[in-house]
């Protein structure tokens, strides 16, 4: 059962382009990592951040979903 409160979620504001259409993803400035390289053939991995350990899972459909 999922206990958040959605009108808890603070809504993010990007910012726009002059086309008013949201700006790219710039491959340049974030740095990405395959999810094959992080898991090496494993379904779960643990996250240690900010003192706390996170899960995160490869779901039976292939998605991810991150857990603490």
């Amino acid at each position: 059962m999922n206990t958040h409160n959605p009108n808890s979620f603070f809504r993010v504001r990007r910012p726009e382009t002059e086309a008013g259409n949201l700006p790219e993803f710039d491959r340049r400035t974030t740095r990405s990592v395959s999810s094959q390289s992080l898991f090496q053939g494993d379904r779960e991995i643990g996250i240690e951040h900010a003192g706390s350990l996170y899960r995160l899972k490869i779901t039976r459909q292939g998605k991810l979903i991150l857990n603490k």
